[in-house]
């Protein structure tokens, strides 16, 4: 009698793992959709970060563009004024 009821322990005692062992995949599932969710999540703030990024970066660039278009300008003006006062010179 003794061995059935230390069988009948041990499967109530197995059964009783076996359903925590179930609740605990269900939560381990759920965790790792959420953490599926978060990472789809993340990725797509960092593309759209790369894309300001790089929309900052044509933006400088423009902007450092016009200013190196000034620069040339007044160099361009600066040698005009030395060309001028060297034939002034010359006369």
């Amino acid at each position: 009698m003794q061995v059935l009821d230390d069988l009948s322990q041990n499967v109530h005692l197995l059964l009783e793992r076996y359903t925590a062992l179930q609740q605990e995949n269900v939560q381990l599932k759920e965790d790792v959709e959420r953490q599926r969710q978060e990472l789809i999540r993340t990725h797509s703030e960092l593309s759209d970060l790369r894309q300001k990024n790089r929309r900052l970066a044509t933006a400088n660039a423009l902007s450092s563009a016009e200013s190196a278009e000034e620069a040339t300008k007044r160099i361009n003006a600066l040698i005009a004024q030395v060309d001028r006062a060297i034939n002034a010179l010359k006369k």
